[in-house]
């Protein structure tokens, strides 16, 4: 897609930029390109079974400390400056 302003008789540089700006607004260019910028990948399948094996894994180390009676606590900051 190319965008093209031309300068306008008697018009200054100023007003040509904000023409410009503008259109590139509206034909949603600089949208397009945020989108791609930080587009990011799909998994692959292996990577998905290994997630979710390791979810799984995290979920049955969790249980078993409960029921030893040892939960993980978080630390909490309870400092006053």
């Amino acid at each position: 897609m190319v965008l093209e302003v031309r300068k306008k008789e008697r018009e200054n540089s100023q007003n040509l930029v904000h023409r410009f700006i503008k259109v590139v607004r509206q034909s949603g260019v600089l949208l397009e390109k945020r989108k791609r910028q930080f587009h990011k990948r799909a998994k692959s399948g292996l990577a998905k079974k290994r997630s979710a094996l390791r979810r799984e894994e995290v979920k049955i180390e969790k249980a078993q400390e409960y029921k030893m009676s040892k939960p993980q606590q978080k630390e909490r900051f309870s400092k006053r400056f």
